[in-house]
């Protein structure tokens, strides 16, 4: 529920099945084909674009895990769960958004990337829900204010505003006013990304953090918790 996905079993044999794309071999600038049924009238659609934008956040509400595709290509009511696929077939994303205000397409549309719905369908076959890691701690920007509070000569990164107690995050070690840069290997440009990664990490699986601390960088290991799953 908090991607806005669902895994749909189809009692059926032989059937055609489009084939799963890297989302994250993608650039800014690259063709893309819109797959969908425009507002319940208009059968089966494609519309042509490119990719807008790659990485956008704070799209859909109450949606922490984003990472969003933005296309041209046109989506309107009805092209929601539709195909995002590049020039050679291949699915990269499943079209989910759009901005507007009017209602009406405005050439800015989203897309949930195969690298955020792949795991997760393959969770929801193999358990029937998604187990996401989890360290009790509330993530933000480095704004320049941060930046300047803490002598750091970058604004990358996820900053550590909070970290609850007795959570996996205390018990590792990380600190309020930590900046976090990087995520079991993975380079931390933004909260969203730290965020994505731990969550699509297996709980009570351990992994290593980088932070930044009073100028110096610290190595730190975290055996991550599950997310608690939100109230209904």
């Amino acid at each position: 529920a908090l991607t806005d996905l669902a895994v749909i079993k189809v009692e059926a044999n032989a059937l055609p099945a489009v084939p799963l794309g890297d989302s994250q071999a993608l650039h800014v600038g690259d063709i893309v084909l819109a797959i969908g049924n425009p507002f319940g009238v208009f059968g089966n659609t494609v519309t042509m674009g490119i990719v807008s934008a790659l990485g956008r956040t704070q799209i859909a509400e109450g949606n922490p895990f984003e990472s969003f595709i933005q296309t041209d290509a046109a989506i309107n009511q009805g092209n929601s769960g539709g195909a995002l696929v590049n020039v050679q077939g291949e699915l990269v994303g499943i079209n989910s958004a759009i901005f507007t205000r009017t209602g009406d397409f405005s050439g800015i549309g989203f897309a949930i990337p195969t690298a955020i719905a792949q795991p997760i369908m393959e969770q929801l076959i193999a358990h029937g829900e998604v187990k996401r890691g989890y360290i009790g701690a509330n993530l933000g920007p480095v704004t320049p204010e941060i930046a300047a509070r803490l002598a750091l000569k970058q604004t990358g990164g996820a900053f550590v505003a909070a970290v609850l107690d007795g959570a996996p995050a205390s018990r590792a070690g990380l600190r309020v006013n930590d900046v976090i840069v990087e995520v079991d290997g993975r380079a931390t440009q933004e909260p969203a990304d730290a965020i994505n990664t731990i969550a699509m990490s297996a709980p009570e699986q351990t992994i290593p953090l980088k932070v930044l601390r009073g100028g110096e960088t610290v190595d730190l290991k975290i055996t991550l918790g599950r997310r608690p799953q939100p109230r209904r």
